[in-house]
């Protein structure tokens, strides 16, 4: 590919043919503001449509402000970023935008994480110069997930890029015209009654606050502190790699002891683990496979561990519902198995245990919502917090994972092993599917190096193997990590059930470590290679790597389910999809 040469505020660069105004700035580390465009949405999909216009520049020659992001450079052109047209230019802009835009920065969700709100602070924009009529929309909190506030739109279309384009989901859309015209659903219907699948992915892309996740954080502190009910609480696994960044730790580590330090300093009675769900669900999981491999029926076995991905088969593929796992997911095993057996065991009422999940996605809000998951009216999952809305608790109760001395998880159902670490990212729960089906299979444990199953690890979209499970017997696996690869994947399914013998999907690209809860990454791919090599990290360091080898698990069975697979455990763990 050919090169094209310019000149950006007096200095040559030379860039591929092809690239923008803004990718040669890049180059040269001139900064050009931006608001609707984002290079990193997932699956190498990118947001320019120019819509904002902050990224304006002066282009000699030509009559018009160029915006960056979208003018392909030229041979010879030459570039003013910073001229006081382009400043003028943006300033306005910005104004403009700011005039239709509500003045709650104190009380919106994206306080301090808000795109709109660093630039206005850049700009040294103190006063509204704009007056007039602004938009007023009803907030959409039918979801119990996801809460959107178009009256806090810019019309940027990330969302509506990332879930057309890499979740290929198709919610969201642009609507109206002119001074009406935001992004939302067909004809602005709740979410909830759209194929919206929950996955947040809109909710990290998003500059503002006009779609966020909707919180739960009031009625967790409400129910700490109401003395007539035992409140505990469960963590995921992709949470403990991700949180520390937010106080000061290098991106990716294992935070894990802090972690539980943090939960116990908010007054929760009890802090578990929904690792130890996780290990569960390999048992449940890893069982029905086995009895499918055997039978030659019902495959291939798709994970059911996300249920932003099980809102996708149900609402896309009625017709493969016969193939998910009956599985709950592990939030859900967990609920169930307090809800049950630690209830009994403490001697307190289902309705008076509080159960908090904290989870790395905006999905499990909806999940933990579903009337499947109340049995007799009870929630197994009362309450679900995201990471972000954690650190915004330790925050309010003056707790830094910095300052606090590693803790432990309580018992009984809080002990794991390695491979539920490897849940929380693409590849981890076929993973450790298959070192216990191995087991299951061949009546002894893979042993050294051969635990490790490279072959489904990595952050690749779509990756495929064949991997040998007895002497005799190999199986084709398939694990896809977005809705726009799942969606790939199971196409493949309709047309040949026999090319794969399981699958895992996860709704967000990368896993669980890139869910709609997490911290922000803000484009940086790196930081999501650091969090996955973190769960890496807390399996390898793992006296016990095998969930069958979970003390806890076996303890369970014994005093509670009986055997995986048996009427007990299908009453409590299992369950079953419908189309949507």
């Amino acid at each position: 590919m050919s090169n094209v040469n310019l000149t950006i505020n007096g200095k040559a660069v030379s860039v591929p043919a092809g690239s923008t105004i803004l990718d040669a700035a890049k180059k040269l580390n001139i900064n050009i503001p931006t608001l609707c465009y984002c290079d990193k949405l997932g699956c190498g999909v990118s947001n320019h449509p120019a819509s904002c216009r902050i990224c304006v520049v002066e282009v000699e020659k030509r009559r018009n402000l160029a915006p960056a992001c979208a003018t392909p450079v030229m041979e010879g052109m030459v570039v003013h970023t910073n001229s006081l047209r382009a400043l003028n230019a943006r300033r306005t802009v910005l104004e403009l935008i700011l005039s239709d835009h509500p003045q709650k920065c104190l009380t919106c969700a994206k306080n301090q994480d808000c795109e709109l709100q660093q630039l206005t602070a850049e700009f040294g924009i103190r006063d509204i110069q704009y007056e007039g009529a602004r938009n007023n929309f009803k907030v959409d909190t039918s979801s119990e997930a996801i809460m959107r506030d178009l009256s806090k739109c810019i019309m940027c279309r990330r969302c509506e890029t990332v879930c057309n384009k890499v979740q290929t989901v198709g919610a969201l859309t642009g609507y109206g015209r002119g001074f009406k015209a935001k992004v939302g659903t067909a004809s602005l219907i709740p979410l909830a009654d759209t194929n919206c699948t929950f996955c947040g992915q809109c909710v990290n892309v998003c500059p503002v606050g006009a779609i966020t996740g909707i919180s739960y954080v009031k009625k967790v502190w409400q129910a700490i502190n109401d003395p007539t009910k035992t409140v505990i609480v469960s963590t995921a696994p992709a949470v403990r790699v991700a949180i520390g960044q937010e106080f000061g730790f290098e991106p990716g580590t294992p935070v894990t002891g802090k972690l539980v330090a943090g939960l116990r300093a908010l007054g929760f009675d009890k802090v578990f683990d929904t690792n130890f769900a996780a290990d569960l669900t390999i048992m449940e999981e890893g069982n029905e496979l086995v009895g499918r491999i055997k039978n030659g029926k019902n495959l291939p076995i798709l994970t059911s561990c996300c249920p932003g991905w099980i809102n996708f088969i149900e609402h896309n593929f009625p017709d493969l519902l016969d193939i998910p796992s009956s599985c709950k997911s592990p939030q859900q095993m967990f609920g169930a198995i307090a809800k049950s057996y630690y209830a009994q065991k403490i001697g307190v009422k289902p309705e008076d245990l509080i159960v908090v999940s904290v989870m790395p996605c905006q999905a499990k809000k909806y999940e933990a919502a579903r009337p499947e998951f109340a049995p007799n009216g009870v929630r197994d999952i009362d309450y679900v917090v995201t990471t972000r809305e954690l650190c915004k608790m330790f925050r309010e109760a003056g707790v830094n994972l910095a300052n606090l001395e590693d803790d432990k998880y309580d018992s009984p159902l809080g002990e794991s092993t390695g491979a539920a670490d490897i849940f929380g990212v693409t590849g981890g729960v076929l993973e450790a599917a298959l070192r216990s089906v191995y087991f299951m299979l061949n009546g002894k444990n893979l042993e050294g190096d051969a635990i490790n199953f490279r072959a489904v690890r990595g952050l690749d979209g779509v990756k495929e193997a064949r991997v040998q499970v007895t002497p005799e017997l190999a199986v084709n696996v398939a694990v896809a990590s977005g809705l726009g690869n799942a969606r790939k994947v199971l196409e493949m399914v309709r047309k040949d059930r026999n090319r794969f013998q399981a699958i895992e999907i996860m709704a967000c690209p990368g896993g669980c470590i890139n869910g709609g809860g997490q911290p922000y990454l803000h484009g940086d791919a790196a930081l999501l290679e650091k969090r996955m090599k973190g769960l890496y990290t807390e399996d390898e360091r793992k006296t016990l790597r095998l969930s069958h080898e979970n003390p806890d698990i076996q303890t369970l069975y014994k005093e509670f389910l009986g055997e995986p697979g048996s009427e007990k455990a299908h009453h409590l763990l299992h369950t079953v999809y419908h189309e949507k």
